[in-house]
């Protein structure tokens, strides 16, 4: 199980902004994982460790995109209609069963190879047929019209994939349709890196299980699950460590054991300073840990620290504050520590359905659903913002992303806007 280096997390300063903790991210954080080789039907989600590189080309054979007339384009008179005989046929799978001779058309079905010497299909519905023999014989002829281009409805070898080129790129998490390109090259399996595995806790006195009955003071754990199905849906496998109480020397030593089978912890709430915050220094007794203090909203101190070299996460326990910084922060952490090719989550300009005033030199998120309006989409502000209030999400779009220049939005400005698809789906 590879590590990082101590001072991976390391960072002097006040407040860093949102696009600074990405780029040190992409710096100082590399892939813990290594590489393995797993079927086809079993690449779907996963992360590939190497490039695929096209062995043929992909058609493997230059061939026909329409039923109709294969032809030699020479053949055929350029100020009037040409009729040629129908002397043989070809089709999907059937490839002519000898030489194309020039000055006849051969009858051809979408797919069929094109046979050699032939350059150029007319489409079924622009000719015409003389005779009911269309698939050869004396009397079988096509009338064929002027003025189409060489080459037209013939896909060429090697038109989707050339021998030697780039299929799919190391780092990409393969989808259905990569899956599909891989299995037109013959593949049967896939280098793929190993799942990252994680383990999952809560901490606080005040967290309780689901379906378990709920004390005066107490609150259940929303967090664990929403953290699970995100991390699942990254590809990781979860290992959850249920609700820890507020014990340093027993986080401590949850933590040491988790520590040593696992690639990646993630922790939920105790990362302050407070008296009852016990994860910093359950985590100071293993190893290091570095509180990255972002300049977002919502969010506090996000704790990036190592136990015995495996990396973790401390997120804080307010379940949107959990949900922004794990989108925006540990989901890129996760998939560079996984193996995956950095890329930002799209976004796009709408127009603000509402006004706003914020502190300059801080990133906000805020929680909003889109409206057409004419042409426009327009956002919609939620209208709370507790970083407690873990509906706001549920009700909504995605975030309104207000960026560190700006103190005060205006009705009608143009504002970016995050999916939540982008974060925090698959």
């Amino acid at each position: 199980m590879a590590q990082l280096s101590d001072d991976c997390f390391a960072f002097g300063g006040a407040l860093l902004t949102v696009d600074a903790a990405l780029a040190l991210i992409a710096e100082r954080v590399e892939p813990v994982v290594e590489a393995e080789t797993v079927p086809l039907a079993a690449a779907a989600g996963r992360i590939l460790a190497r490039d695929l590189v096209a062995t043929i080309d992909v058609p493997p054979h230059a061939n026909s995109a329409v039923d109709g007339y294969a032809i030699a384009h020479a053949d055929l008179a350029a100020d009037r209609e040409t009729v040629l005989p129908v002397s043989g046929r070809a089709a999907a799978g059937h490839p002519l069963d000898r030489p194309f001779r020039r000055g006849e058309a051969i009858r051809i079905f979408t797919g069929a190879a094109m046979p050699e010497g032939a350059d150029t299909v007319m489409m079924q519905e622009d000719c015409t047929v003389e005779s009911a023999g269309e698939t050869g014989g004396e009397n079988a002829r096509v009338r064929l019209k002027p003025g189409i281009r060489k080459g037209a409805n013939r896909r060429h070898a090697g038109e989707d994939l050339a021998v030697g080129a780039v299929a799919l790129v190391a780092g990409r998490r393969l989808r259905p349709p990569d899956l599909g390109l891989a299995a037109a090259l013959g593949c049967t399996e896939l280098p793929v890196f190993r799942r990252l595995r994680v383990a999952l806790l809560s901490t606080g006195d005040e967290v309780r299980e689901p379906g378990t009955v709920l004390p005066s003071g107490a609150i259940y754990d929303a967090n664990r699950t929403m953290l699970a199905a995100l991390l699942t849906g990254l590809g990781c496998a979860v290992s959850d460590l249920g609700i820890q109480a507020d014990r340093e020397a027993e986080l401590a030593d949850i933590l040491a054991t988790a520590s040593a089978g696992h690639d990646l912890i993630v922790t939920s709430g105790g990362v302050s300073t407070g008296d009852e915050d016990h994860v910093k220094a359950a985590i100071e007794r293993l190893g290091r840990l570095d509180f990255w203090r972002l300049a977002i909203k919502p969010g506090r101190p996000v704790a990036l620290g190592q136990l015995n070299g495996v990396p973790l996460i401390g997120l804080p326990g307010n379940p949107v504050a959990a949900a922004l910084t794990f989108a925006i922060l540990a989901r890129p952490l996760i998939l560079r520590l996984a193996g995956a090719a950095m890329a930002p989550p799209l976004s796009f300009p709408v127009r603000a359905g509402f006004a706003y005033r914020k502190k300059a030199g801080r990133r906000e998120y805020l929680r909003a659903s889109l409206v057409r309006d004419g042409g426009d989409l327009v956002a919609r502000k939620y209208p709370k913002d507790g970083a407690g209030i873990l509906s706001s999400i549920v009700q909504s779009d995605g975030f309104a992303v207000l960026d560190e220049s700006l103190s005060e939005l205006v009705p009608g400005a143009i504002v970016e806007f995050l999916p939540f698809s982008e974060v925090f789906g698959s």
